[in-house]
């Protein structure tokens, strides 16, 4: 499919500038791509790559100042990247194959009960009592227990686990291999030093709009639920303990692990191998840098760094010291030497 500029122009509010009738085809890196693609610059260290660009089209922000000519057509929007993140949703829509019907072999409980345009994949499972929403997607091999409600337009890609009594919204999105509602972590110790398990009998409940990456675990609650509220995004690899609640909208990058009981809050960002402590409080809009590791309740709009997690500017400074450590360790020395040759 080809598309004028001057047509992406008027989808995205922007303003083209350059040959409004140039088509493109595909989209490229903006170091890579080649005639016929879209690309767009959105971070300042890529700039270079733009005044030698073989791409037809570029997506830029508005305020950008060029600092050579550039040979691109270009659609200058208040936000690049939002921009060009929203002409790929639209592509992807267009290229989607539309699925729908039961495939075989699969095992469906006599009852479930199905909204209608679904589509279940081979070798999925469907336990008793579950309810599955119009237009939801179960991919083959994925298995959902008794009693679980899945909402509408739910996507649940290969070899994802849903255990019983677990509560999926609307608009829900789970990649390959994701477990949700295992056990919790909870095992009490006995006198003889070994431990006895603590039965988890509560369940997960993850609202509307949230998208989990593949092979991350979400523990079901030992009581009561553990809780994704809506439009938060998980990314791969991710560990949610038992009884812990993610507030909407809240983004967390892969390898974090949260301990059980922690409530984080709204709006938050938390950074790649993130360790956060249990039964702590994380308020709304709270940043927590890459590897940190929280151990203690933080306000509102805190940002967070370092292991043990430190507010920002002191785990710099923090940093800075460390690295001064050599040439500090190399003074004392001398110094040592010359207070050993000094005569008493």
């Amino acid at each position: 499919m080809q598309y004028k500029a001057s047509a992406l122009a008027q989808l995205l509010g922007g303003q083209v500038e350059g040959d409004p009738e140039i088509s493109i085809g595909g989209f490229g890196k903006i170091e890579s791509a080649v005639k016929g693609q879209l690309s767009f610059l959105a971070n300042p260290k890529y700039e270079e790559y733009l005044y030698s660009s073989q791409a037809s089209v570029v997506i830029v922000n508005q305020q950008l100042t060029l600092r050579k000519p550039v040979t691109a057509t270009l659609i200058r929007v208040p936000d690049a990247y939002a921009a060009f993140a929203q002409l790929l949703s639209l592509y992807e829509e267009k290229q989607k194959r539309s699925r729908a019907g039961i495939q075989s072999p699969v095992y469906i409980d006599p009852t479930a009960q199905f909204g209608k345009d679904l589509f279940i994949g081979a070798f999925a499972y469907v336990g008793e009592q579950t309810t599955i929403g119009d237009g939801s997607e179960i991919h083959p091999q994925v298995y959902i227990g008794d009693r679980v409600h899945i909402g509408k337009r739910c996507v649940l890609h290969p070899g994802v686990k849903i255990y019983s009594n677990c509560v999926i919204g609307d608009d829900v999105v789970i990649h390959a291999g994701t477990v949700i509602g295992s056990d919790g972590f909870g095992f009490a110790p006995k006198n003889d030093g070994a431990y006895s398990k603590v039965p988890q009998l509560g369940n997960v409940i993850i609202e509307d709009g949230v998208e989990i990456g593949a092979n991350t675990t979400i523990d079901r609650a030992t009581i009561g639920s553990t809780i994704i509220r809506r439009g938060v995004k998980l990314d791969n690899l991710i560990q949610v303990a038992h009884n812990v609640e993610i507030g909407a909208h809240t983004v967390i990058a892969a390898q974090t692990g949260i301990s059980g009981s922690t409530q984080i809050g709204e709006q938050v960002m938390i950074g790649g191998q993130a360790g956060i402590a249990g039964h702590i409080h994380l308020g709304n809009k709270v940043k927590v840098g890459a590897q940190s590791g929280v151990s203690k309740d933080a306000p509102d709009g805190k940002l967070l760094n370092g292991s043990p997690a430190t507010d920002l500017a002191s785990s710099f400074r923090q940093l800075a010291l460390i690295r001064q450590l050599p040439e500090m360790e190399r003074r004392i020395r001398i110094l040592e030497q010359l207070l050993a040759a000094k005569p008493d």
